[in-house]
């Protein structure tokens, strides 16, 4: 189901109303998806039913993404303001410390959220947040070249050029690795949510400075990376896995950036695998204090 929610947001810098636009579907333990930069919840679509199966579950649109409204005036776009909206949403929705997969930024929110024990496990696909100055750099100027190229393609040119597969490579290969995957109709709509993303450039300016360099002590944590992600590169996974030696490292072969249009079996096994792991880390603490 389609909703959207209004709700206080208790963030450092104040409090204020925040709307989230959202699809909640599935029964069972909760579980919230948080896409990247610029794109927006549909592009959890390919494994939300079979997510759904096993999971209450909440696909998100970022502040200023999808169909979100921007923030309000005064908050800005940084990990710490957005992770404590989504926190603040969850809280909203009813639920206490809820599952969490993110990819990219959304990766980052997810451990974020992690590192304050907000949520029960965390997946983070290609998280935002392990690279280099020099890997940020690059990542920053694709991003900003793809959102030019979004909104200078007039929209009879975009329908035309998602027919065929050449156009969707064009549109969409930096992102995934299968782009003659994803439907004519699943590219036009997150072209334009990148053309039209009003959170877009303040999110990009506040991740500059970006460094995910913590231990996340709680929840257990999964970090997946595409082998052919072509954005964040995969030595990048390395480094994750060096910040967070507890966490499983798990590569996703012949996927991209955006995995869970490339293998949606396997993107969802391993998020479902991530939030069976609390289970598992329950029984091991049962077992040691025997």
């Amino acid at each position: 189901m389609d909703s959207t929610l209004t709700f206080p947001a208790g963030t450092p810098h104040g409090t204020r109303d925040v709307t989230l636009a959202h699809t909640r579907v599935g029964a069972g333990e909760p579980l919230l998806l948080v896409h990247g930069i610029g794109h927006h919840r549909q592009a959890w679509e390919p494994v939300t039913g079979i997510l759904a199966a096993e999971r209450e579950v909440v696909a998100v649109d970022l502040p200023g993404c999808g169909e979100s409204p921007g923030l309000p005036t005064g908050l800005p776009y940084d990990p710490a303001t957005l992770a404590a909206v989504l926190g603040a949403f969850c809280t909203a929705l009813g639920w206490q410390r809820p599952h969490v997969a993110g990819n990219s930024l959304g990766g980052l929110l997810a451990l974020v959220l992690g590192r304050e024990d907000l949520v029960r496990s965390v997946t983070a696909l290609s998280p935002a947040g392990f690279w280099t100055e020099a890997e940020r750099r690059y990542a920053f100027g694709v991003l900003a070249g793809m959102r030019r190229g979004a909104r200078s393609v007039p929209a009879p040119l975009l329908g035309r050029l998602a027919r065929t597969a050449a156009g969707r490579a064009a549109l969409t290969g930096t992102v995934y690795a299968r782009p003659g995957r994803r439907s004519p109709e699943a590219v036009v709509a997150e072209t334009l949510a990148l053309a039209r993303a009003e959170g877009f450039a303040e999110t990009l300016r506040a991740g500059r400075g970006v460094r995910f360099t913590d231990d996340v002590i709680g929840p257990p944590v999964t970090v997946a990376w595409g082998s052919r992600d072509r954005l964040l590169l995969p030595r990048q996974g390395i480094r994750a896995k060096r910040a967070l030696p507890h966490a499983r490292l798990i590569r996703l072969p012949a996927c991209g950036h955006v995995p869970m249009n490339d293998d949606p079996a396997l993107v969802a096994r391993v998020i479902l695998d991530g939030t069976r792991a609390v289970r598992t880390q329950a029984a091991q603490l049962r077992v040691v204090g025997q």
